[in-house]
């Protein structure tokens, strides 16, 4: 990993204490987004370590994990799936409930967008305890694909996210980890 990268992200990562709950600290890319410059030695620096798998799609979780996965498909270029909150995909969708520390949820894809043997990218901007990241491997296998690796911006590695994606995908790339 470039350790000036790295620190160019951090230090533009927005901490917002208290949402969307108390005690929870929030990290907001918004910062990061408003500077072309740097959004591009992200997808730069993703492509580099996605360098070792292929690719028939990437899929990007809603909605932060829509912006760099729209910069990863197109420099890899494959296709770009979204996979969306209950309700906001206009077609057939195959659905996956997922239940949230504080709730629960339900996200859907186009039952038509993936194949049986595709191998695919997941990508969302933050890993914390990766129940929408379960829910989205879950999504990919009833359609007979595979989770090939799965990208984050961030990671929150003193929770149990990447443990919980392990039995999906062992090749899980976060570029900046928080420990605590």
């Amino acid at each position: 990993m470039n350790y000036q990268l790295e620190q160019q992200i951090i230090a533009n990562i927005r901490e917002v204490p208290d949402f969307p709950k108390p005690g929870i600290s929030f990290k907001d890319i918004t910062p990061i987004l408003a500077q072309p410059k740097l959004c591009g030695e992200i997808a730069a620096e993703l492509i580099k370590r996605l360098q070792p798998y292929q690719f028939d799609v990437i899929v990007g979780i809603e909605s932060r994990g829509f912006l760099f996965s729209m910069l990863l498909a197109q420099k890899l270029a494959i296709p770009f799936i979204p996979i969306r909150k209950k309700g906001k995909l206009p077609w057939h969708t195959a659905e996956q409930e997922y239940h949230l520390e504080y709730g629960s949820e339900c996200i859907e894809i186009h039952s038509d967008s993936l194949k049986p043997g595709y191998r695919v990218l997941i990508h969302d901007d933050l890993l914390a305890t990766g129940g929408t990241a379960v829910a989205a491997c879950c999504l990919i296998e009833k359609l007979g694909a595979h989770v090939e690796a799965m990208a984050f911006l961030i990671s929150l590695d003193f929770l149990p996210g990447r443990a919980r994606l392990l039995p999906y995908s062992s090749n899980i790339i976060s570029l900046v980890a928080f420990n605590s």
